[in-house]
């Protein structure tokens, strides 16, 4: 398998998505893509991407955003999807339409080499917030875009409006030690939840008219599978896999039917809907 290569101080989070936790990610892409892809189309809706434009997918992942993201610009455009988890771009250049305007590239954004002022629109969909050095890292993406070009991506707000991601994770922590806090500085999926850092981070590389716009979302984690669906997916990806790491059988069991009585109160049919929450951010290059 082949890695990507990048800034040292990003080699943990490299590691992270070229092994099991990126291969669990690519292997569900399909049903994490009926999750998500609401969210896709809120993005899209707000980076307005148009015919001939080129633009940057950062953490493309699986490739569903880029591939969205060409359509809307072709045929003249070009979408370019950055990655450094080779699973998911594998999974992304398997799935990819042919004949659309795009590649996909095994890169740490924060030094890949891209041509300078030659982009029109840098987008993403949760793949911006696992940089050790997010202002080293957006100044790089910035120089990509022209002196025209804008910004527009989606991150998580703090743990306490999502707790489609935090219940699950409350239930498992009835039965093993929580992990260690992750520091509001550090890499992971609440790292930009702060209005503040992420002010600082894009003034910090250049950018102007920052805004952050909040967005709230209902998050059917069962998508449209019961019950079971919604435990299994909580099992398999998430904060709730995490903690549940390394433990013995009986543990994880325990906290399985924990989970599924915590959840059962929000299954109506075969949805089991729990609240999201996101900033919608956008800026422009000057």
């Amino acid at each position: 398998m082949e890695q990507s290569s990048g800034h040292e101080l990003n080699a943990d989070q490299i590691a992270y998505w070229n092994g099991p936790s990126g291969q669990r990610w690519a292997d569900r892409h399909a049903l994490q893509e009926k999750l998500l892809g609401p969210i896709a189309d809120v993005l899209i809706d707000r980076a307005e991407p148009k015919p001939g434009e080129r633009v940057i997918d950062v953490g493309c992942g699986s490739g569903a955003t880029t591939v969205a993201l060409a359509k809307a610009v072709a045929p003249d455009g070009f979408a370019l999807g950055l990655d450094v988890s080779e699973p998911m771009l594998s999974q992304a250049r398997a799935l990819a339409p042919k004949g659309l305007p795009l590649d996909f590239v095994l890169a740490d954004a924060t030094v890949h080499s891209f041509e300078r002022a030659s982009f029109d629109l840098l987008a993403s969909r949760f793949g911006v917030m696992f940089f050790a050095d997010p202002i080293v890292s957006f100044t790089n993406l910035r120089a990509a875009l022209k002196p025209t070009g804008r910004l527009a991506f989606v991150c998580w707000r703090e743990p306490k409006e999502n707790p489609w991601m935090m219940a699950p994770l409350m239930a498992v922590y009835k039965h093993v030690p929580k992990m260690p806090p992750v520091g509001p500085e550090e890499p992971g999926p609440f790292a930009f939840a702060s209005e503040e850092r992420v002010m600082r981070i894009l003034k910090g590389a250049g950018f102007v008219d920052v805004a952050l716009q909040p967005h709230n979302l209902a998050m059917d984690i069962a998508i449209g599978g019961g019950l079971d669906a919604a435990v299994d997916g909580a099992l398999q990806i998430g904060p709730a896999s995490r903690a549940l790491q390394g433990h013995p059988p009986e543990t994880y069991e325990a906290a399985k039917a924990s989970i599924r009585d915590m959840l059962a109160p929000f299954q109506e049919g075969q949805s089991v809907t729990l609240q999201g929450a996101i900033w919608i951010v956008t800026a422009k290059a000057a």
